[in-house]
């Protein structure tokens, strides 16, 4: 099944996607954390950024919760 790219064109509905390269030392960190939650890399991921922009703009955070 192909993949349609979106680049820079508006979502509707449709999940974004990104590639990112970490340090193999970040990665390995990463990868432990994930398996010792049972979780994926990616939900790890997700998490972290969510509470990173939640610590960096409360307001923008607050308000994709209600």
């Amino acid at each position: 099944m192909a993949v349609k790219r979106r680049r820079g064109k508006a979502y509707s509905g449709a999940q974004p996607r990104a590639s990112v390269t970490f340090p193999p030392e970040l990665y390995r960190t990463i990868e432990e954390v994930a398996k010792r939650k049972k979780v994926s890399i990616a939900w790890v991921v997700r998490e972290a950024a969510e509470k990173y922009v939640a610590d960096q703009w409360p307001l923008f955070a607050s308000s994709r919760e209600a």
